[in-house]
């Protein structure tokens, strides 16, 4: 069965994360996705490791445990375009091309003709989609941006650790990139959104993404928070600035998260905590008035809950309706039943390791389904059959190209 996408073709020219994970998304949902890569060295996550993926043997392969994250379903080609003609290749493929992701700095492509400009007279359908750290305009534009940095410049970790009151107070970034992330999903959907605008039209178009747009406008009710207050929410742990109580809690042998989001939730809790009491007591009665007194309910529930297991307080509070949950380390992620019948890790042949295990993607499309094609390509695997088949050349051309360092 076809996937969704499975007429579109993409030229991915990005590396590293937000990019990249734009193109598996694509791949994932059909499209035929080609990664050009600097010769000899390729995406620059291919040399972030450790770890690097092993054999069946045990020994490691060239292959990082970052790249295989979000190269699936792509095929590899080695391209030099700072050459004519490595130019003139990615010109070719552009012809053929309904997609193309860059994440270069800002004009950088242009030198070399790759520009939006320049390659829409080539193909005035194409959908250009540029990945940077702050936008093709405006007085950071010529920065360089990197995940990090902006989980701090875009306010993220001043939301992230624990309370400027607490023992290990200070401002902490996600453990994942994730504004990476959530930038190559927007890249995703702005794509999508520029295929349906050209199956009206006929039209392509550029797409500007940057990682500080989209991690600002994913501060959500936080963001939201400021502007209706001005004032600047505070760091507050695990805790939540809106619900109450909406955090974790120590147990007789680990932690417990609750995230009771309304007042009858609450009501079963107390129940079941031994304190229905605290239902009905006005400082707790009502989200609103448990947030202005978490000093006060906060301490008496981390006193109940050290008397249980986590075990015992899922079993209890599961059956009531109440939101929990353990804080899992990814062993007991990847070991958990839900994940397990979701099929949320699978396995790929790998020309090098026999096989690759991998995330699997979390769409589940009834009439497309994502289909899983190709393992995470070994850098320039397809460089042949590509221009073979795509642009016509023969066994020649590609020797004569490769021996002098455009492939």
């Amino acid at each position: 069965m076809p996937g969704a996408l499975s007429t579109i073709r993409v030229l991915d020219l990005s590396r590293v994360l937000a990019g990249p994970w734009a193109g598996q998304i694509l791949g994932d949902l059909g499209a035929d996705v080609i990664k050009v890569e600097r010769p000899e060295t390729g995406d620059d996550t291919r040399h972030w490791g450790p770890p690097f993926l092993t054999d069946d043997q045990g020994r490691e392969t060239t292959e990082s445990a970052y790249y295989l994250s979000a190269n699936r379903n792509k095929q590899s080609i080695t391209v030099d375009f700072t050459r004519p003609a490595g130019q003139q290749i990615i010109r070719e493929l552009v012809q053929q091309s309904d997609v193309l992701i860059e994440n270069f700095k800002v004009g950088g492509l242009a030198a070399y003709g790759l520009d939006y400009q320049s390659l829409k007279t080539t193909n005035p359908k194409l959908i250009y989609c540029s990945v940077t750290g702050f936008g093709q305009n405006g007085p950071y534009a010529q920065r360089a941006g990197y995940d990090f940095m902006i989980q701090g410049l875009g306010g993220l970790m001043s939301l992230t650790g624990r309370a400027d009151d607490e023992e290990g107070a200070g401002p902490m970034k996600v453990g994942v990139a994730l504004t990476d992330i959530l930038t190559g999903l927007y890249a995703t959907i702005g794509i999508l959104a520029a295929l349906n605008h050209r199956s009206e039209t006929g039209q392509g178009q550029h797409i500007d993404t940057a990682l500080l747009d989209v991690q600002v406008a994913c501060l959500a009710n936080q963001a939201m928070n400021y502007l209706t207050t001005g004032k600047a929410p505070a760091r507050l742990g695990n805790a939540h600035p809106n619900i109450v109580p909406y955090q974790d809690f120590p147990t007789a042998d680990g932690d417990l998260i609750l995230t009771i989001g309304n007042d009858t939730q609450f009501r079963k809790f107390a129940e079941v905590a031994g304190h229905p009491e605290w239902a009905d007591d006005p400082r707790f009665a009502s989200n609103q008035a448990r947030v202005a007194n978490r000093s006060v309910l906060i301490p008496l529930i981390r006193q109940t809950t050290v008397f249980r297991t986590t075990d015992e307080w899922m079993a209890a509070l599961e059956p009531a309706g109440v939101p929990c949950g353990p804080i899992n380390s990814l062993d007991k992620v990847f070991a958990d039943p839900q994940i397990r019948a979701r099929q949320m890790q699978i396995a790929m042949e790998h020309s090098l390791a026999g096989s690759v295990p991998l995330v699997a993607s979390p769409l589940r499309l009834s009439a497309t389904p994502v289909h899983y094609r190709q393992a995470p390509p070994l850098l320039g695997e397809h460089t042949d059959s590509v221009l073979m088949q795509r642009l016509n050349f023969s066994p020649e051309d590609i020797a004569r190209m490769r021996a002098s360092g455009i492939l």
